[in-house]
């Protein structure tokens, strides 16, 4: 009996030690790293069982109005220990002059906070650049994101931050699947079936979502060394 006593406490004391010493990995960004339409959910896939993803990504938000919503604050409080974070969608122009940010400028000074204040609490910033739209000009990928894309591997380069250039990864690969093939990564048509046509070329379908998660971990194994212990 007390064997057996003894056996449950050591048990519970290591589930428990387990469950408190948790690595926390925060995702921030937009609609393409969320969840529902996006990378998040098969990327925390992905993770070992000694870590856990806490997804803070918005669907709409760019690296400005993540800031001003108070989405970032709520990172922070989180206190994690790594940080990945991707912008760029809604930081094109078009979402108005809340969303919008200028790659030179704007954009770039919104990065180096981030950086700075996860830097702050003792968190690790990863930055991320954006997701390529699957939009084609004939075969090949037109790439509109590529300013803010820049942007972010220079900020990475000048702060000495980890960088995963999903960028050219998702552009190198969509221009070898092509028009058609690329289809295979839109979200699913409102009445629930196969999407040839597709919404902005930015969201994720499952099987989309799933392929762009297996790059991300790729890169952070060459990137960031010590975030491959985290990793299945």
């Amino acid at each position: 009996m007390l064997r057996h006593c003894l056996l449950a406490v050591l048990f519970s004391f290591t589930i428990g030690h387990a469950t408190e010493t948790k690595t926390r990995v925060a995702l921030v960004g937009d609609g393409t790293v969320t969840d529902r339409a996006g990378w998040g959910a098969a990327f925390a896939k992905l993770l070992g069982p000694y870590a856990e993803c806490i997804n803070f990504a918005d669907g709409g938000q760019s690296s400005k109005s993540f800031l001003d919503s108070g989405n970032w604050k709520k990172v922070i409080d989180a206190k994690p220990a790594y940080v990945l974070i991707q912008f760029g969608h809604n930081d094109m122009p078009g979402k108005g002059p809340d969303h919008a940010t200028d790659p030179a400028t704007t954009y770039r000074q919104n990065l180096i906070r981030y950086i700075a204040e996860a830097r702050a609490i003792g968190a690790k910033p990863i930055l991320v650049t954006s997701l390529t739209r699957r939009t084609f000009s004939k075969d090949k990928i037109r790439g509109e994101l590529k300013p803010w894309a820049d942007a972010a591997t220079k900020v990475a380069a000048e702060r000495e931050v980890p960088l995963v250039d999903l960028f050219t990864r998702s552009v190198a690969l969509h221009n070898e699947l092509g028009p058609f093939r690329s289809t295979a990564f839109n979200p699913p048509s409102k009445t629930g079936g196969f999407n040839t046509v597709g919404t902005d070329g930015a969201h994720l379908n499952e099987h989309g979502a799933a392929v762009i998660a297996e790059i991300i971990a790729e890169e952070l194994r060459k990137v960031e060394p010590e975030f491959a212990k985290h990793l299945k």
